[in-house]
């Protein structure tokens, strides 16, 4: 069982981050993130109850080599009592159940020494998908932010230029055939680029012309 944890850890952390963001990209949503982030909190809940389990083990063992050793005590007292009694017989059996429980405390040590190292390798896994979490999650965030930021004249402004420059261009393509139709000639038509250009001078101009003329309003009042 704690094996099969391990092995789901490190599938999780082979899996590049990057790739779960090109799906999202891909897709246009954040469902890709937001399962594999799912599926590491269900990761990080079976660690932990599997941390809880081995702790549990190491425990109990530990409590019961308290009692075996408690027994073993016992036993001593009372083959030193046979013996006392001249009853070697009694000893004999009392050190052969001695025998018997100290095997016992071997594997009982055992028990802790391998459950100690379980949940070792419990925690280091914890924190290996507590810091895949969060890395997931800077990387939904991130995703949210951009598309936020799309929203507001990223990208989408990006997309309502260019619409504006297809419009232009067709108004153009227009313009050339009906020239053409009428025995004149077609104009070169420009890039966006130089559009944009000559239609920011032209606001300039305009804008030029426009405080001229506020300033020659403004000369002849205070004349």
């Amino acid at each position: 069982m704690a094996e099969s944890v391990f092995l789901r850890v490190r599938r999780i952390m082979s899996g590049r981050i990057e790739d779960a963001v090109d799906q999202m990209e891909r897709s246009g949503g954040d469902g890709v993130m937001r399962e594999a982030i799912r599926e590491v909190d269900r990761a990080i809940d079976d660690v932990r109850s599997q941390q809880q389990g081995a702790m549990a083990r190491r425990l109990q063992a530990a409590k019961q080599q308290k009692m075996v050793e408690a027994k073993i005590a016992e036993l001593g007292e009372k083959a030193r009592f046979a013996v006392n009694e001249g009853r070697d017989d009694l000893a004999e059996a009392a050190l052969v159940r001695q025998v018997d429980f100290e095997a016992e405390i071997g594997k009982l040590v055992k028990v802790q020494e391998s459950t100690g190292e379980e949940e070792a390798k419990l925690e280091d896994s914890l924190a290996s998908l507590r810091s895949r979490k969060s890395q997931m999650e800077d990387a939904l965030r991130a995703f949210g932010e951009a598309q936020a930021e799309a929203a507001m004249g990223g990208d989408k402004g990006f997309h309502v230029q260019r619409q504006v420059e297809a419009k232009v261009e067709r108004a153009e393509a227009a313009f050339d055939r009906a020239m053409g139709g009428a025995g004149g000639v077609n104009f070169t038509r420009a890039d966006a680029d130089t559009i944009n250009k000559v239609s920011e001078l032209d606001s300039l101009q305009k804008n030029a012309s426009v405080q001229q003329r506020l300033a020659a309003l403004k000369a002849n009042k205070v004349a």
